[in-house]
């Protein structure tokens, strides 16, 4: 129904004023107006139910009118339970949006539209006349509620998108990461100046030049001792291609044998470049495709946000241009299968993954999630498109994973040729855990020393025991979940013109992943301190579809924090503190985050504040005190103790989580009422590609109804979830969908 029809409109000349919200527009600012010119103006008026006008304004305050901002729908608010994946079909009985949005705007609220971009970022709009005088006066807690309204990135996107440079957001947070990252580079870097073995600059370094100087053949077994190739094959290849454009601006850089410990500005500029370079190259633009494949249903502010979580996340700026690392190949590339996976391009999705796996096994983090997600989706297909789909990944799998190695096989080399990559890329010789890392087998080694009770075999089963049963829950929901889901009957037979069904197991794929990543990080054999950066990267994509009241906000913020703080002992000796101190600034800014901030009313807030003070505790205490000679190890010791429950506690989330999205799709629900429920939309509606194969723009489930007429999946009776489900809130029904308020 038009929404014109939902209401009636008059001319009036009373003067009203309208609270409401527009794209978190909390509050209006008012300007002075002619009285004797209101009199003969009229006002277009909508008379919607009372309870869309809030009428609470004091006599004194009628003498000015607000700009009418229009409320958004309910379905466009920025609740966790509706922005992801796609939204619920709107509800018969929802308010219709104020005519306002739909028509011209007219000079008067230009005006005022731009009195009130300025006002959002505190400044004042002296040259068109609106002093602090004009303002109203708000009570404190409204005050205080337009403090706290976003962080810096959400009020400098909005400023923008209300100066009319909209089409600049994204390149200028682009050019600004860049410039952070860039910055963050001139400081020092892994084993800098530390002879003989220096650190992972140098590493990286000496694998340019091992393979560009060297047959492929001995690139995993050439001087094993110092900095030996121990990373697949892709990485080896990036190597030797970067080795190839370094040799050619100057040899020296990477003369084999002479070059150990070579630290001129101008190798270090070329280093840092490559780092740069790859990371636009790779995890931007997967950055850049996540926002519309995966938020393509929320307003561009709202992408926008997202993109600048993802783009100034403390923690992978000071590993890999601080520290020195290539983690952005390995992670974009993942990023780009979760797209490709939510574009409903599998065979693409997978590609991509293995090539993630071949750039760094760390990558395994993620497997247990990957595969568990793509065989679910078999299982949710039926034996017919199932089995298909299993034999095309299956064969894709294979052959991406035999081109990676394909040098190291006949009738390249001799079959035994394969052992020294995987030899090298699986250190089982190495140790439990390196360093101090904040996981189960450190922390609890303060207590059990595991090494004297057990032998490396036995430590390497009971770790890959412990891993198994972590990530188990995540693989056991997926998959009884598409179970669950199945819309097949048992015989699978299924008309071939009927469309593939979408598979609304896609909410679930984040958890997963952070379920699964964790569990590795946790108890697995041989972790590093800077491997936090991997189960990182699901966390901060839900923390990027979130808003700031709610739990996963806490969550993913706190999750954040607690690891950069986890990596103060590597970054410390890496001499990167002034970059530590500045990116978290800049970052808890950015999201509008006070991490010292005390409320009594959330206890996961009190469990917040009381960590982030035992960590500037422990600051203070390393600054101010030096640890007893037999305990050189205390400060990181105690570090590991402070983090390690805040990762144990983000894994049991997780799972938790999972569980809740999987009731809410109907997976832990009843068989029968799932199926009946679409068979009984199915008669009706027509099911259709999840997304739009034609229109990226469309995101995932991008309303009810497609710009051709066909009907979306939330319109097909379906049973959907967001991935940011409104935790511990009642469940409700409404047009065939689950909305979670």
């Amino acid at each position: 129904m038009d929404e014109f029809t939902q209401g009636s409109y008059s001319l009036e000349v009373k003067p009203r004023i309208r609270k409401s919200s527009f794209n978190s527009q909390r509050s209006a600012q008012t300007v002075p107006i002619n009285w004797a010119q209101r009199e003969t103006t009229p006002v277009l008026r909508h008379r919607p139910s009372a309870a869309s006008v809030r009428s609470d304004v004091s006599e004194t305050d009628r003498s000015e009118i607000v700009a009418p901002v229009p409320r958004r729908h309910h379905i466009l608010q920025t609740s966790e339970s509706r922005h992801w994946l796609g939204t619920p079909p709107l509800s018969p009985h929802s308010r219709p949006i104020s005519p306002s949005s739909a028509t011209a705007t007219s000079p008067l609220r230009r005006r005022l539209n731009a009195s009130l971009s300025f006002s959002s970022l505190g400044v004042q709009d002296g040259h068109r006349g609106v002093s602090s005088a004009h303002l109203p006066t708000l009570p404190p807690h409204k005050e205080q509620r337009l403090e706290d309204d976003g962080g810096m990135a959400k009020r400098l996107i909005r400023w923008m998108h209300h100066e009319h440079m909209k089409a600049w957001v994204g390149p200028c947070m682009i050019l600004a990461s860049v410039w952070v990252k860039w910055a963050v580079g001139l400081g020092s870097y892994s084993g800098q100046g530390t002879p003989p073995m220096f650190g992972d600059y140098e590493a990286q370094r000496h694998w340019m030049e091992l393979t560009i100087h060297l047959p492929i053949r001995q690139w995993y077994t050439y001087d094993l001792q110092y900095w030996g190739l121990d990373y697949p094959p892709l990485t080896a290849y990036v190597s030797w291609l970067c080795g190839i454009l370094g040799a050619r601006v100057d040899p020296s850089w990477f003369a084999l044998g002479k070059s150990r410990g070579l630290e001129t500005p101008g190798s270090k500029v070329f280093m840092r470049f490559t780092v740069l370079a790859l990371d636009t190259l790779i995890y931007v633009p997967a950055l850049l495709i996540f926002t519309r494949a995966w938020q393509g249903t929320r307003s561009s502010r709202r992408q926008e946000l997202a993109l600048a979580t993802l783009l100034f996340q403390p923690a992978f700026i000071l590993i890999d241009f601080g520290h020195f690392q290539y983690n952005s190949v390995m992670l974009g590339l993942t990023l780009l299968a979760a797209n490709f996976f939510a574009l409903e391009r599998d065979l693409l999705g997978a590609v991509c993954f293995v090539l993630s796996l071949g750039f760094k096994q760390m990558a395994l983090y993620y497997a247990p999630a990957v595969g568990a997600y793509l065989l679910a989706k078999c299982v949710y297909l039926g034996p017919s498109e199932g089995s298909r789909l299993f034999v095309r990944l299956a064969f894709t799998t294979i052959a991406s994973f035999i081109l990676l190695f394909l040098p190291f096989l006949p009738p390249f080399a001799p079959l035994s040729a394969i052992l020294d990559p995987v030899t090298r890329i699986f250190p089982f010789n190495r140790g439990l855990f390196e360093d101090k890392v904040a996981n189960f087998w450190c922390a609890s080694n303060v207590v059990l020393k595991w090494k004297h009770i057990a032998s490396q075999g036995v430590l390497v089963k009971l770790s890959a025991a412990f891993t198994a049963i972590g990530f188990l829950p995540a693989v056991i929901i997926m998959l009884y979940s598409a179970y669950k889901l199945n819309l097949h009957d048992h015989s699978g037979r299924k008309s071939k013109n009927e469309p593939t069904q979408p598979t609304p197991l896609l909410p679930l794929l984040p958890y997963a992943l952070l379920t699964s990543s964790l569990s590795f990080f946790l108890f697995s054999f041989q972790v590093h301190e800077k491997t936090i950066l991997i189960p990182l990267l699901p966390m901060t994509i839900l923390l990027s579809g979130s808003s700031p009241d709610e739990q996963t906000f806490e969550i993913g913020m706190l999750m954040n924090n607690v690891a950069v703080f986890s990596m103060w002992p590597l970054l410390k000796r890496d001499g990167l503190g002034v970059q530590y101190v500045a990116l978290l600034v800049l970052w808890n800014r950015l999201m509008g985050y006070n991490p010292i901030k005390f409320s009594k009313q959330s206890i996961l807030r009190l469990l917040s504040t009381a960590i982030v003070v035992a960590c500037l505790a422990l600051h203070l205490a390393e600054l101010l005190l030096t640890p007893p000679a037999h305990l050189p190890d205390l400060f990181p010791v105690l570090n590991v103790l402070v983090s390690t429950p805040v990762f144990a506690l983000v894994w049991l989330w997780s799972i938790k989580r999972g569980i809740e999205v999987s009731w809410a799709l109907g997976g832990l629900g009843s068989r029968s009422s799932t199926k009946a429920n679409y068979s009984a939309s199915s008669n009706s509606k027509k099911p259709v590609s999840f997304p739009s194969s034609d229109r990226l723009d469309h995101g995932i489930g991008d309303g009810d109804t497609r710009s051709d007429g066909i009907p979306s999946v939330h319109g097909s009776g379906m049973r959907t979830m967001s991935l940011g489900v409104a935790q511990g809130r009642r469940r409700k029904v409404r047009s065939g969908s689950v909305d979670i308020h």
